[in-house]
C-alpha cells in the first residue's frame, strides 16, 4: 500500500476519484506540530532554535497517520504548494520518522496546483523532496511572529490593559487604519462651486471648466454668482469636436488579493469568507490553488480557453495571440499559477455550495475574459465657448460609446454608454437653464476590506496567505470595528497603537515590515539564511524591551454619556470596549463595578419586521451585524444595514 497524506478530508474524496486502490489517502487536518502555546518556544540564546510540540487536538489524526504508515511501502506527502504546506509536510515526516520501530519506507513530496487527474499523474511521475528553503521561510516567519507576540503582549498588559496582544503584521495593519483616521481628523473641508448649463438642441448639459482660457476654480458664492450672471446672457457656440477610439484591455486573471477585493466589492464578503469558499472549490478540484500572487497560466489551460472562446463566441472575440500577464512581485514563481478554473467547459459547478457557485462563476468569467479580444470604445469630447462681451467661458461635454464589446460580452465592466448630441463645429447653441451648486471637498475614505488589502499589497506588507487572517485578527482583538463596511479604530486600538508608535516605532514601521517580508522571500529562494535575519531584528528589539519597561502607562479613552451612574450616584456612565464590543460602565471603576449593555443605535433606520430601533451588535468573533433593539421579542438580524 502507498500512503498519500494531504491536509483536509475534502481532498481525500476528490483524490480517490483519480487514484487506483493501491493508494490509501489520509489527512493531517492541518499542522500536526507547532510552537507550544504556554511558553516562548524559541531559544534566543542558541540561534533561535524552535521547540516543536504535537498539537494536542490533532492526536486522533496523528494516530491514524501512524497506523497507516506502519502498513505503507511508500509515504507520499501531498500538502499544499506553499510555505505552510511545506511546513506541514516537514512536520508530518519528522513525526512519522520518529515512530518506534521506525518505518522502513521512503518519503516523497509531490506538488500540484490543481486537483485534476492529469495534474496528480504528473506529480506522481515527478516526485521530489521537501523544499527546505520554503520550510525555513515558514519557520522564520513563525519564530518572528512568536518573538513579537510573546514579548510585546505582556508589555501591553502592564502598560495598557490586561488581556491585550500584539502581532508583527497585524499591528502594522492597525496603524494603517489609525493613520487614516488621523488624516480624516486633520482634514479641513474647502468650499468649491460647480456650474452646469442646459443648452439646445436636444436639451443637453455641459460643465463650465474654464474662464478666459484658464482653468476655472470657484471657491466662494460671489465668484459663482458673477459667473452665473455672465453665463445667463452669454452666446454659445461649438468650438471643437474631438473623437478618438479607445482600446479597453481585459483585466488579468485573479490572484489572491484581487479575488478578495472583487468579492468584497461585488458580494460584500469578508476576505475570510472568500478564502474559505475558494479553499473548498480548490479541494473539490474545481479551481487552481487560491493562495498565489502569480498571473501565469499553464499553456494547456490557455490553449483550452482559446478553443472555448473561438467555438462559443466566435473568432472575432479571440485575439491573434495568447495574452500573457506580468507581475512586479519578486516572489512570483514560475510553477505557480493564477486562480483559474480547472475545466473551462464547466460553467456551473454542481458539487459546490450556493456561495461556492457564486465565487466559481466570478473566477470562470475572469479566466475566460482575460484571454478574449480587447473592447473598442468611441470617446467624444465637445468643447463649447460661451462669450459675454470680452469674457469667455469654456464648457465641456464628454460621451463614450461601446463600438465592440470584446471581453466585456462575458465580463461586464465600466459605465453604460454616455451619448452626446449630434452637433457641428461652429454651431450656435441656445441657452435654456443653469445649475450652480455649492460643494465641499470630502475627507479621505476609511478603509474597507478591499482597499485595506490593496494598501497592504501596495506597501509589501503581508502575503497572499496572510491577508484574510490579518483582517480577521484585528477585528477579533477589538482594535478596530467595522461600521457600514468601513474600519473605525476603537479606543483600545488607539491606545495600543499609541503605545507601540511611541515605544516600538521600528516594529510597526511600514518600510521595515515590508523589508522583513522581502527577507522572508529571500529565505524562500535560498538567498538568505534565516538565523542572521532574525538576529538582526531581535537584538535591537530585546534592548528596546528592557528600556520600555519604565515607560508610562497609556490610558484607554472612554466615551462619556453625560448620565449619572444608577448604582453609586457619584460617577458618570461611560462607554468602554470589551471583548464582545461596547458596554456601559461607571467612571469610578474599580471603586464602582456597575456594568450594563450598550446599544449602539443606527440613526434613521427602523427594524423592517417590527419598526423598532436597529442597533449594531458583535459576534463572538468580533464581526459587527445589525439587530432589532426589541430582541428577543423580535429576532430580525442582518449583515447589511436595512434601508
Amino acid at each position: 500500500m502507498k500512503l498519500i497524506i494531504v491536509e483536509s478530508p475534502t481532498k481525500i474524496k476528490t483524490l480517490k476519484r483519480f487514484l487506483p486502490k493501491e493508494y490509501q489517502i489520509e489527512a493531517s487536518s492541518g499542522h500536526v506540530r507547532d510552537l507550544p502555546k504556554k511558553e516562548l518556544g524559541v531559544d534566543v540564546e542558541h540561534d533561535f532554535k524552535p521547540k516543536y510540540v504535537v498539537v494536542g487536538v490533532k492526536q486522533k489524526a496523528i494516530n491514524k497517520l501512524k497506523s497507516a504508515a506502519k502498513q505503507a511501502s511508500l509515504i507520499i506527502l501531498a500538502t499544499d504548494p506553499d510555505r505552510e504546506g511545506e511546513a506541514i509536510a516537514y512536520h508530518v515526516q519528522k513525526l512519522l520518522s520518529a515512530m518506534r520501530p521506525a518505518p522502513r519506507v521512503k518519503f516523497q513530496r509531490i506538488v500540484f496546483h490543481e486537483i485534476t487527474k492529469s495534474a496528480i499523474e504528473r506529480a506522481l511521475a515527478n516526485p521530489g523532496k521537501i523544499n527546505s528553503k520554503l520550510f525555513k521561510a515558514q519557520q522564520a516567519r513563525r519564530i518572528l511572529d512568536r518573538l513579537v507576540g510573546y514579548k510585546l503582549s505582556p508589555m501591553l498588559w502592564r502598560k495598557v490593559r490586561r488581556g491585550l496582544s500584539a502581532g508583527r503584521v497585524q499591528s502594522v495593519a492597525v496603524r494603517l487604519i489609525m493613520d487614516k483616521e488621523a488624516e480624516i481628523d486633520a482634514f479641513k473641508p474647502k468650499e468649491y462651486w460647480t456650474i452646469n448649463v442646459n443648452l439646445n438642441p436636444e436639451s443637453f448639459w455641459a460643465e463650465v471648466i474654464k474662464k478666459n482660457n484658464k482653468k476655472l476654480v470657484i471657491q466662494n458664492k460671489s465668484t459663482a454668482d458673477q459667473a452665473v450672471k455672465d453665463l445667463k446672457t452669454a452666446g454659445y457656440q461649438v468650438e471643437a469636436i474631438k473623437s478618438k477610439q479607445l482600446t479597453v484591455s481585459p483585466p488579468p486573471p485573479f490572484i489572491t488579493s484581487t479575488l478578495q477585493q472583487t468579492a468584497s466589492r461585488l458580494f460584500r464578503w469578508s476576505s475570510k469568507k472568500t478564502m474559505r469558499e475558494a479553499q473548498l472549490l480548490y479541494e473539490l478540484g474545481l479551481i487552481t490553488y487560491h493562495r498565489t500572487d502569480s498571473t501565469n497560466m499553464a499553456q494547456e489551460a490557455i490553449t483550452q480557453v482559446r478553443q472555448y472562446i473561438d467555438s462559443t463566441y466566435g473568432s472575432q472575440y479571440l485575439p491573434d495571440k495568447p495574452r500573457f500577464y506580468k507581475r512586479q512581485s519578486k516572489m512570483v514563481q514560475g510553477a505557480h499559477e493564477a486562480i483559474r478554473c480547472t475545466k473551462v467547459t464547466r460553467v456551473e459547478p454542481k458539487k459546490a455550495s450556493s456561495a461556492g457557485q457564486k465565487l466559481y462563476r466570478l473566477i470562470w468569467r475572469r479566466f475566460v475574459a482575460c484571454q478574449m479580444q480587447n473592447g473598442l470604445d468611441q470617446q467624444t469630447k465637445i468643447e463649447i465657448q460661451a462669450q459675454k462681451d470680452k469674457i469667455s467661458y469654456g464648457l465641456i461635454l464628454a460621451g463614450r460609446r461601446i463600438e465592440f464589446s470584446g471581453w466585456r460580452k462575458l465580463y461586464p465592466a465600466g459605465q453604460p454608454d454616455v451619448l452626446v448630441p449630434d452637433l457641428k463645429k461652429d454651431q450656435q447653441l441656445q441657452y435654456l437653464d443653469l445649475k450652480s451648486e455649492q460643494k465641499f471637498t470630502q475627507p479621505p475614505a476609511r478603509y474597507n476590506e478591499a482597499s485595506l488589502i490593496k494598501e497592504l499589497e501596495k506597501r509589501g506588507i503581508g502575503r497572499p496567505s496572510t491577508y484574510a487572517s490579518i483582517i480577521s485578527t484585528i477585528q477579533v482583538r477589538n482594535y478596530v470595528e467595522k461600521i457600514e463596511r468601513r474600519f473605525h479604530p476603537t479606543p483600545v486600538g488607539k491606545a495600543v497603537n499609541q503605545f507601540l508608535v511611541s515605544n516600538f516605532p521600528q516594529v510597526i514601521d511600514y518600510d521595515f515590515t515590508a523589508k522583513m517580508e522581502d527577507d522572508l522571500d529571500e529565505v524562500a529562494r535560498g538567498k538568505l539564511d534565516w538565523q542572521p535575519m532574525i538576529k538582526e531584528f531581535y537584538q535591537p528589539f530585546a534592548e528596546k524591551l528592557e528600556k520600555v519597561a519604565e515607560a508610562k502607562r497609556v490610558k484607554i479613552e472612554v466615551e462619556k454619556t453625560g448620565k449619572k451612574c444608577p448604582k453609586c450616584k457619584k460617577g458618570e456612565l461611560v462607554i468602554r470596549v470589551g471583548r464582545f464590543g461596547k458596554f456601559l460602565s461607571c467612571s469610578r471603576f474599580p471603586d464602582c463595578d456597575y456594568k450594563a449593555s450598550y446599544q449602539q443605535i443606527v440613526k434613521g433606520v427602523k427594524c423592517p419586521d417590527c419598526g423598532a430601533k436597529v442597533i449594531i451588535k458583535r459576534t463572538k468573533k468580533g464581526r459587527s451585524f445589525y439587530g432589532c433593539g426589541s430582541y428577543p421579542k423580535c429576532k430580525w438580524a442582518s449583515w447589511r444595514r436595512p434601508k
